[in-house]
């Protein structure tokens, strides 16, 4: 046993195979980390939207279908078009990007501005939104980088670290097995950490709408700069950098001039509890409506029992004798009596009480 302690400390094994096998089902791995990064992100972007109190999770879960499809749609044309020699002659490859070839930059650039456009759609304010959103793509991007891990591929330079990661030969660049620097897992861990201090920032400070994004994008783009760079896997290179290094400084760029732009701006403010209160305002309203009726229709009955008792109290006056409550004719005669005395009627009929408001 402690002849293997050096080796397992020395680099962790990459999977044999990137499919999973249930059965007859057969499960692409680099798939199903995406997935799960969508749900995961999905999830966290839904309950931010509650808590905000801009939407709920099934406005979150529809703007994310097309932002989802677009994202990706995106991420595969970048792909493409960045690694073209790859796919020319070979067009039906393109599709197959359970094959792995997605890049972010393009998901980004597609995804966000459709999520945007359904955002707005459904009535919702587009800038809390993508603020909402923005931890949430951190998170999804930090659990489907482990795809590539399943893929073996977009590894960095050869390493003798502790956390290395071992390629076997059908993957290495020069067709023998290695240990190197598992990017994929910097970036997610980097993702990971990402997320956590956009939702510290938003919990902690007053953002003002839209620059929570900004951060992200800052954020995600330095770091895909220092990953890019030790990165072996073939891209082009401009003035000494990758391709996505360059992208990634004008990721930067872009983000913190409008971080600087906006720092000015007044912090927007979202009555999220207005409807809720005006709902509860007309309720408060319509109780009092109805305490009012009932007030009503308890003193019109008081006073049409008084103008009763007034009237028997009278008919004593008249005859010198006291009224007698209990003896039923006198009481009849007492009301005849005042009928023909007051031929316009004190008594209320039935006819006053059914047109009265009940």
């Amino acid at each position: 046993m402690s002849h293997l302690l050096p080796g397992l400390l020395a680099s962790f094994p990459s999977p044999s195979s990137g499919t999973l096998s249930i059965g007859p089902l057969k499960i692409h791995a680099y798939g199903l980390m995406i997935a799960l990064g969508v749900v995961a992100g999905v999830w966290l972007m839904g309950r931010r939207f509650e808590e905000k109190g801009i939407g709920t999770r099934d406005d979150a879960n529809s703007i994310s279908v097309w932002a989802v499809i677009a994202g990706v749609i995106g991420a595969r044309l970048y792909h493409v078009a960045t690694d073209w020699s790859k796919f020319e002659g070979h067009y039906g490859n393109i599709p197959k990007i359970w094959q792995g070839g997605l890049g972010i930059p393009g998901g980004l650039l597609f995804g966000i501005p459709v999520g945007a456009w359904m955002i707005r759609k459904r009535g919702i304010p587009v800038a809390r939104a993508i603020d909402c959103a923005a931890p949430a793509i951190a998170l999804a991007q930090a659990i489907a980088r482990w795809g590539n891990y399943w893929n073996q591929e977009l590894y960095g330079r050869a390493t003798t670290l502790p956390w290395a990661v071992r390629i076997d030969a059908d993957h290495s660049p020069d067709g023998r097995p290695g240990t190197f620097h598992p990017t994929f897992l910097y970036e997610s861990l980097a993702n990971f950490a990402l997320a956590a201090l956009l939702l510290t920032i938003d919990r902690r400070r007053k953002v003002r709408p839209g620059n929570l994004l900004a951060i992200y994008l800052l954020g995600y783009g330095v770091i895909r700069f220092f990953v890019e760079g030790l990165r072996i896997d073939e891209a082009h290179h401009l003035g000494g950098l990758r391709w996505n290094q360059w992208v990634s400084i004008a990721a930067v760029i872009g983000a913190a001039a409008y971080l600087l732009v906006t720092r000015n701006r007044p912090l927007a403010t979202v009555a999220v509890t207005a409807p809720a209160t005006e709902a509860a305002d007309e309720d408060d309203d319509d109780e009092e409506l109805i305490d009012d009726t009932d007030d009503t229709d308890d003193t019109d009955d008081t006073d049409d029992t008084d103008d009763t008792d007034d009237d028997l109290a009278a008919d004593d006056a008249t005859t010198g004798e006291p009224a007698d409550v209990t003896d039923a004719d006198a009481v009849e005669d007492a009301v005849e009596v005042e009928d023909v005395a007051d031929p316009a009627g004190d008594l209320p009929s039935e006819d006053d009480h059914s047109t009265r408001p009940q």
